[in-house]
């Protein structure tokens, strides 16, 4: 990607920023109140500079995501650290153990598309049934969902963390805890929607747990 200009770092650190609080890019106008800026006409021509230079990708007609996840969430650029096989193990008849260096294990041999995911904390029960409880990490990536996957939802200014099921025109949230109901989106609220991510797996005090789906 092409470097940056000082202003055109500001502005871009402004997005991060936003996001990780918000969970969404700014309107043009909320960036241009951000920074600063007089007129929203200005926040329009920095996101161009944005995505001619690799920033920002552009979905819409006002639509904007980030080409990587690695500027937007902290620690994601260590995806890298990886574990040592030290050997193989039996696991038929009983076999002498000889130790050997067999490479190393990294993020991105658990999750193929490391570049993609993120992390956000879970606060909540209604997905216990699935083993992601309170204070889980949820990772999430930013792939296409399937109906029926699991994934994280931006409605209303709200998040959550549900099953997601289409149903003729409207979006039926189902949460895998019983004690929860469903969350139905009919077709005039459906364009306020917005999904973060799809469920590949989570961490806890007990290890980490990949998504069987």
């Amino acid at each position: 990607m092409e470097s940056l200009t000082e202003k055109q770092q500001q502005f871009y650190d402004s997005l991060v920023a936003f996001f990780r609080k918000h969970l969404r890019l700014p309107s043009h106008r909320e960036a241009a109140e951000l920074n600063g800026f007089k007129s929203p006409n200005s926040s329009v021509q920095y996101h161009q500079a944005l995505v001619e230079k690799g920033y920002l990708r552009k979905d819409g007609a006002d639509h904007y995501t980030f080409r990587s996840t690695l500027d937007v969430w902290p620690g994601s650029e260590n995806t890298g650290s990886s574990i040592p096989i030290l050997g193989e193990i039996a696991a038929g008849s009983m076999q002498e153990a000889i130790e050997s260096d067999l490479g190393e294990l990294t993020f991105n041999n658990l999750f193929p598309q490391a570049e993609n995911i993120f992390a956000l904390r879970v606060k909540g029960m209604s997905m216990k049934e699935l083993n992601i409880t309170d204070g889980d990490f949820v990772l999430l990536s930013n792939t296409e969902l399937r109906n029926g996957d699991v994934g994280a939802v931006l409605y209303n200014g709200e998040t959550t963390l549900k099953k997601i099921q289409k149903e003729q025109n409207r979006l039926r949230l189902k949460p895998a805890n019983p004690d929860f109901d469903d969350i139905i989106i009919e077709p005039d609220e459906s364009e306020e929607v917005r999904i973060l991510g799809k469920y590949v797996g989570h961490l806890n005090e007990q290890g980490l747990f990949k998504s069987p789906y």
